[in-house]
């Protein structure tokens, strides 16, 4: 597929390339939709095999930014960016000193668009970086709070995974709260270990996988959870299924070896093909739609555009309960696999443009 069929499948929008020679910058920045006003998408790091799977990998990230502004019903548009990982991150001789440089280059692109595109942390991405793309732009969010940002999103984005969990509880199991519930977590990095603790505090009992077998180890003696190998995680027998590692790990042939009712975690793009979202409907699996339960971390960046108030933040971000339920109520009653429905209510929304104030 080119690049133009591949923004007119997913309903483009721009794509925007960056280039610095001196810094390594290597960037992308898809700009979805800007119908509900300025996109706010996170800047990923990461290595990529190849320039197309950077491409794949932004523009699906970025629809889904949209759609998840306004299921959270927020006055954004959805963007996103990809930094692709230059040789030596990490190593001696691609230092903080470098890795700042390549940031500054990469927040002059971004000023470049002139704010039609805000950006913020993501995977591989954190506050630090903010900060230093700040020194180039105003068009940031998730800056250190010590630098006028509302810091780490990870935790508010965890919340409100916990709140579509316990929504789906009620609706799929029939809990009334998640005590002795057996969560699955694939992957306690930022938002997972979050999960995790959320979880654990609401009484629920986990096992948990993570690459980082020394991370997995120290979360699993603080919290009591269970741990398997990463290759394991996504077939335990379990209540609940959260992916919160990288997204594409649900599969048309995974779902039949799931032992699970229900998928609901922070991973983006948990689905890796539509297939795989039919194949989990049809085997009675409710799958929480990520864009809609993982949106905390945009509500609280929004908050910030607007004028943070912490309470706000939270307060919206425990209305993911709401959304949860609304989608199920509807799933059920038109038969249709949850993230259809999910896609249906947010074009609902984008198509009545933005709230006149």
């Amino acid at each position: 597929m080119t690049i133009f069929e591949t923004l007119s499948s997913l309903g483009y929008g721009e794509l925007h390339f960056g280039r610095d020679e001196r810094s390594g910058l290597r960037a992308i920045v898809a700009l979805h939709s800007t119908r509900l006003g300025p996109a706010i998408g996170g800047s990923r790091l990461r290595a990529y095999a190849t320039e197309a799977e950077a491409i794949e990998d932004v523009t699906r990230l970025a629809q889904a930014m949209t759609y998840k502004a306004a299921l959270a019903h927020l006055p954004h548009g959805g963007g996103k960016a990809v930094l692709i990982s230059p040789p030596g991150l990490g190593t001696p001789s691609f230092d903080a000193a470098a890795r700042n440089e390549m940031f500054r280059a990469f927040g002059r692109f971004v000023d470049g668009l002139g704010g039609r595109y805000v950006t913020t942390e993501d995977s591989g991405t954190g506050a630090s970086d903010m900060d230093v793309i700040r020194g180039a732009t105003r068009h940031v969010l998730g800056a250190s709070a010590d630098q006028g940002g509302s810091g780490d999103p990870s935790p508010l984005t965890a919340l409100g995974v916990r709140r579509g969990i316990e929504a789906i509880a009620h609706d799929v199991l029939g809990k009334s709260d998640l005590k002795g519930l057996h969560v699955a977590v694939q992957g306690v990095g930022h938002v997972g270990t979050h999960l995790a603790r959320e979880l654990h505090q609401a009484g629920a009992r986990l096992t948990i996988s993570d690459v980082d077998a020394a991370r997995r180890q120290a979360i699993a003696t603080e919290l009591g959870a269970a741990v398997v190998d990463p290759d394991a995680i996504l077939e335990v027998e379990c209540d609940v299924l959260a992916p919160c590692a990288l997204g594409g790990a649900l599969t048309e042939a995974l779902v039949g070896k799931l032992k699970t009712r229900v998928v609901a975690g922070a991973a983006n793009n948990q689905l890796r093909t539509p297939a795989a979202g039919r194949a989990l409907h049809d085997k009675g699996i409710f799958y929480a739609p990520d864009y809609a339960i993982n949106a905390g971390g945009l509500i609280n960046v929004a908050e910030e555009f607007a004028g943070y108030d912490k309470d706000r933040a939270r307060k919206k971000t425990l209305a993911i309960y709401d959304t949860l339920h609304t989608i199920f109520e509807r799933s059920r009653r038109e038969n249709t696999p949850p993230e259809l429905i999910a896609d249906r209510m947010a074009e609902e929304i984008i198509a009545a443009g933005p709230v006149k104030k």
